[in-house]
């Protein structure tokens, strides 16, 4: 098709605006940055309660930029509504402080100005505490805009409710339900399975070539079969400690991020529309099971992935949209050397034909990656990438991501305990001393391994 919408984009949302697009996050083309707050409230059943929580941003002085009801999420039989308030004028925060008595919940999903809370914003601790945002989805599965190919199409809508249903119904630690899907899905799975597997040998990545033959061994991925998410999730923590969780929607580019901290990554279940197998306006169950997943079962691109969203964790809204960025540029759309040629790493780019094909041609400016040039280039989201950002290795992207996340303004550190799946925060004197001791007690075992092999410590690059 030609745009970049065949790649499937991605299920971050953009935290300064609502665009019901995936893919429409971070910095986009000349944008400025925003003055938007977003938010989600469900009120009391009351008569007169939607008028009055409207009466509170007139009172201080704020302009909706837009306002959307639908069925809440956490108790079917109410309604929330999510709103988008312009910062420029009145007091955001005054209005925050009383609808909170207004609601049942309310939840804030972007800032644009730290006066809104000066404190640091607040972060899952443990695996587990990803239930908490985890329907906080600013787009359902079901509810398509009037230019998506499967708008007209009941039968398609009512399909992708059930897939979103799955996805809200689903808690930490559960198995991820099977899926049964029919003939007219595999048929569209089909075709772009074979699309693709044809172009991976020549432009893929070896790290994802690698992979790949794993995956068809061990997961069923073959012309004729979809892959179960709770297989696929299972390879992958076999392979990297890394594992999927079902998303029904758009997450904040916050929320998504702090997904992978965890090494789990938010993946939706649903497949593109029949009529356009070669196209999808947002991503689908190719794009991840074809451009994520190979790469996730690499342990030094899981521990790159893992430190984009460890950056993220109680980091300004501001540096949110950068890390973003920095996301859309290696993970979504990245490019590395390999024997001197450019290959490609990007999950947007190896799930879509048109671009894996472009992005190696000599059209597009390439650039080295450096994450604190890339984390403000602007990109355009109906169109191949103009300009690519091209990595060493995934070992020296890493390097210079730790780098620039030393740069984030926070007052403190974070250590993941894979033992115990929780999120160390690093804030004081007792904190290090622990760390220190588990890497005194790490470097013993390397010390004694180390003799056991009779392989010098300087011989260790």
């Amino acid at each position: 098709m030609g745009t970049l919408s065949e790649a499937g984009g991605d299920r971050m949302a953009n935290e300064e605006s609502k665009n019901d697009m995936a893919g429409k996050f971070g910095s986009t083309e000349n944008e400025e940055p925003s003055t938007k707050t977003s938010l989600i409230f469900s009120l009391h059943e009351e008569v007169g309660a939607l008028a009055r929580a409207l009466h509170v941003f007139e009172k201080h002085g704020i302009n909706l930029l837009h306002i959307e009801s639908r069925l809440s999420r956490q108790n079917k039989t109410d309604h929330e509504f999510y709103v988008e308030c312009d910062n420029s004028m009145g007091s955001v925060a005054d209005a925050i402080k009383q609808l909170r008595q207004e609601s049942k919940y309310i939840h804030i999903l972007s800032r644009a100005h730290k006066s809104l809370d000066e404190s640091v914003p607040w972060f899952p601790r443990k695996m587990r505490d990803l239930d908490q945002f985890a329907n906080r989805v600013l787009s359902y599965g079901s509810e398509l805009d009037s230019d998506h190919p499967g708008f007209r199409d009941v039968l398609y809508r009512k399909r992708r409710k059930e897939f979103a249903d799955i996805a809200h119904q689903y808690r930490h630690n559960q198995p991820i339900p099977r899926v049964t899907y029919t003939e007219q899905e595999i048929s569209t799975w089909a075709t772009v399975f074979r699309e693709l597997t044809q172009l991976y040998p020549k432009h893929a990545c070896k790290e994802f070539n690698n992979i790949f033959p794993l995956l068809i061994d061990n997961c069923g991925y073959n012309e004729t079969n979809i892959p179960q998410l709770e297989e696929v999730s299972q390879f992958l923590q076999d392979c990297s400690g890394f594992r999927l969780r079902p998303v029904a929607g758009l997450l904040s580019s916050r929320d998504f991020l702090a997904g992978l901290a965890f090494r789990v990554f938010h993946s939706t279940q649903y497949i593109r529309h029949h009529s356009v197998p070669m196209y999808t306006p947002e991503p689908d169950i190719c794009h991840e099971l074809l451009g994520h997943v190979p790469l996730f079962a690499d342990p030094d691109f899981a521990e790159f992935s893992q430190e984009i969203g460890m950056a993220s964790l109680g980091a300004p809204d501001e540096y949110i949209t950068r890390l973003a960025t920095l996301y859309w540029f290696t993970v979504e759309f990245g490019l590395c050397t390999e024997n001197d040629e450019r290959k490609a790493y990007g999950a947007g780019l190896l799930s879509s034909f048109g671009e894996l094909q472009y992005c190696v041609s000599d059209k597009p400016s390439i650039m080295p990656f450096d994450p604190f040039r890339a984390s403000i280039q602007p990109y355009p989201i109906t169109s191949f990438q103009p300009t690519y950002f091209l990595a060493e290795s995934f070992k020296d992207a890493k390097e210079k991501l730790r780098q620039y996340a030393m740069t984030i303004p926070r007052p403190f550190s974070v250590y993941y305990n894979p033992y115990t799946q929780s999120m160390e925060v690093i804030d004081g004197k007792e904190q290090i001393v622990n760390m220190v001791r588990t890497l005194r007690n790490d470097m013993d075992m390397v010390l004694d391994a180390l003799r056991k092999t009779e392989i010098a410590p300087t011989k260790i690059a």
